[in-house]
């Protein structure tokens, strides 16, 4: 996993925990819910867009040869 790849994941972390929090503030109403569910499915698809996009990069490990792929 990339170095990137943890910082965005971190990132939408913070987001999505902090919109459930501002969500509450005035209250619980059941459109919370549905945001809530929302925004953790975006997070979730992020978060797997790069562990498919981490696993693909399947370039050569030598740094001499890194435009080569295998």
């Amino acid at each position: 996993m990339s170095m990137e790849s943890d910082i965005k994941k971190a990132g939408r972390e913070v987001e999505t925990e902090t919109k459930k929090t501002v969500r509450e503030l005035d209250g619980h109403q059941p459109s919370d819910d549905i945001a809530n569910a929302g925004d953790e499915l975006r997070k979730d698809l992020g978060n797997l867009g790069d562990d498919v996009k981490d696993a693909a990069d399947r370039t050569y490990p030598d740094p001499q040869v890194s435009d080569r792929t295998y």
